[in-house]
Order: structure tokens, then C-alpha cells, then sequence
């Protein structure tokens, strides 16, 4: 009798192989899972609380602090191979290109709200609720993380830093 689970390739070994032929991108994905996770509890929390008339600068200051964690984790793990540019020089290129991906993560938050006027009382607050989260943690997030992917690799953290970099 064999055992099945001893041929089957199991989560640990795709995870391995993924991680082989796209590292960068698997611990970029998992640092971005983590900075999701703080953006959206620290903005459900400032949005209900201290923010609540102000969901775009709730939606500011969690980007903020995932941006923060972000970096740290991005630096001394998804692209820690990467380099060639002083720390200095490499997180003001960091959290300039968070700048440009903080406008791309909130202004489908300030669409919903300001242009859409998906906002009691015009609509219900379950409604204003989940198009908050989805503008904001779905489109937002995705439209700054194909951002970010594209520019942390260009800029921040290429392979080699030339002459015209």
C-alpha cells in the first residue's frame, strides 16, 4: 500500500518551486498580504473611531503606517539581493513611489465618495460600508500594487544602478 501524500507535491512544495522562479515576486505578495492586513485594520479602525467623518485621511494615515512596515519587510527581505543605492537614497526613492501609490490607493475611495456620493445619507451605511472597502481596499490597493511592483524594481531596488538611474 503507498501512500498517496508521499508522491503528491503538497502546499510546501509549490510553495518552494513558486518561490525558485518568482522569489521576488512570491515574498513581495506575502509582504503585501501582510501590509494589507495593517492598511485595512488600521483604517476600519481610524474610519469607525477618530476618522470616521474623514474616510479618505482614514484611508491616508493606514497606508501610511502599512507603507512604513512595508518597507522594513521589503528591505531586508523581498529585495534584499537587490541594491547598489545608499539607504538613504533608496528610502526616499521608497516612500516617494509610496506617494505616487498612496493617490492611486485612495482616489478610488475619494471617486466612491466625493464623485459616486456613495455616502449616507444619499445611500444606506451598509452600502457606504462595503463600497468604502471595495473602492478602497480592493481597487485602490490593486492599482497601487501593480504600481508598486513596476517601480520598487526600476527604481528602488534594480539589479544594477548605471550612470542614468
Amino acid at each position: 500500500m503507498t501512500d498517496d501524500r508521499a508522491t503528491a507535491p503538497g502546499v510546501r512544495g509549490v510553495v518552494s518551486r513558486l518561490a525558485e522562479r518568482h522569489g521576488e515576486l512570491v515574498k513581495f505578495a506575502t509582504v503585501g498580504a501582510i501590509t494589507f492586513v495593517v492598511d485595512t485594520a488600521v483604517f476600519v479602525t481610524a474610519k469607525s473611531t477618530v476618522l470616521e467623518p474623514k474616510p479618505v485621511t482614514a484611508k491616508v494615515v493606514a497606508v501610511l503606517v502599512a507603507t512604513i512596515v512595508g518597507y522594513v519587510l521589503n528591505r531586508e527581505w523581498s529585495f534584499r539581493l537587490r541594491g547598489g543605492r545608499g539607504r538613504p537614497h533608496e528610502a526616499l526613492l521608497y516612500f516617494a513611489v509610496s506617494g505616487v501609490a498612496l493617490g492611486l490607493n485612495a482616489a478610488p475611495l475619494g471617486v466612491s465618495r466625493y464623485v459616486l456620493d456613495l455616502a449616507t445619507p444619499q445611500v444606506s451605511t451598509l452600502t457606504e460600508h462595503v463600497a468604502d472597502l471595495v473602492s478602497a481596499q480592493v481597487v485602490g490597493t490593486l492599482l497601487a500594487m501593480v504600481f508598486r511592483w513596476w517601480a520598487f524594481r526600476r527604481w528602488v531596488f534594480p539589479d544594477e544602478v548605471g550612470p542614468l538611474r
